[in-house]
């Protein structure tokens, strides 16, 4: 889908978090455009691949979104056996964003225009991992890679790994520009509370999860990705009937890449004065490779 208004809206790169406390759900709306454009400019994905990225990445903004503590992690990770794609990695941090991915050339040369998500990840593996800053507690949660998207995954991991029902739509599209654009919805029902109970017993078929459920599938794509409609006015708009939906302050979202060079510089410190020799190439430096920003960085041995 290509947008002719670019970016009008002042709530790009942005989630809203909402409540709807008579249903015992909780959502995250989210948009992303410039973010997107910075994390993919190094790396010139074919647009198949790209549009895979920008989908995980759109994810892990809405489940990272979600994290109490600012300084908790979410960690998306896909490993894959006879996809094109080997290897995707995304987290959120803080409110900041990164993500890459490894894929064959060849694989992907033979693929349909449009393949499908099993010729994209062959017999995968989708991993989904919460780092709880606070207490310490890492939680991951580990399913097969199926269905027609990374949505319907995510929907199977939630189900299967947290027993939470859950609803993700993800949508992808470009300016008129040619600036990368995308949105997605997240709706959970938490029938325990937020911190809950065990949930080994949620009921997916709830009439409180059923009815917001049947509301939250008539969301458009073009409606998440339409820029001149504030993403409050979106969530009115399906949740209107509803006696009360509490919404959170907008939250940003960054590129972050954790790779400057002083912080590489304290990696490579930590190694003995034998590994650090190894690590020197013949043109006498350290080179390290960051598959996040697709930069590299080199360190001068005499440095430690």
């Amino acid at each position: 889908m290509t947008l002719s208004n670019g970016f009008a809206s002042r709530e790009i790169d942005e989630a809203l978090g909402f409540t709807i406390a008579a249903r015992h759900a909780r959502g995250r709306l989210v948009r992303l455009g410039p973010v997107l454009d910075e994390i993919l400019a190094n790396h010139g994905y074919p647009p198949v691949i790209e549009r895979v990225l920008t989908e995980a990445l759109v994810l892990t903004a809405l489940l990272g979104s979600t994290l109490k503590n600012a300084e908790g992690q979410l960690t998306i990770q896909a490993q894959t056996q006879g996809g094109v794609i080997d290897l995707l990695v995304c987290d959120y941090k803080n409110g900041e964003l990164r993500g890459y991915l490894r894929h064959d050339p060849d694989r992907l040369a033979e693929a349909p225009a449009d393949p499908s998500l099993f010729a994209l990840f062959g017999k995968g593996y989708l991993a989904i991992t919460f780092d709880q800053a606070l207490t310490g507690e890492r939680y991951q949660g580990i399913v097969p890679l199926e269905g027609a998207s990374l949505g319907e995954a995510a929907e199977n991991y939630f189900s299967q790994s947290e027993q939470i029902p859950s609803l993700v739509r993800l949508a992808i599209g470009k300016t008129a520009t040619q600036h990368h654009y995308a949105a997605g919805m997240l709706i959970q029902h938490l029938p325990e509370g937020e911190d809950g109970r065990e949930r080994i017993h949620t009921r997916l078929d709830h009439p409180e999860w059923e009815h917001v459920r049947a509301l939250g599938v008539t969301v458009k794509p073009e409606e998440l990705l339409d820029p001149a409609l504030p993403l409050k006015n979106l969530l009115w708009r399906l949740f209107n009937e509803e006696r009360e939906v509490r919404i959170a302050p907008l939250s940003p979202f960054t590129r972050g890449c954790r790779c400057d060079l002083g912080h590489i510089r304290n990696v490579i410190g930590r190694f003995p004065s034998d590994e650090r020799a190894a690590m020197v190439s013949d043109e006498g430096k350290i080179r390290v490779d960051c598959a996040f920003c697709a930069k590299s960085f080199d360190v001068e041995p005499d440095e430690f």
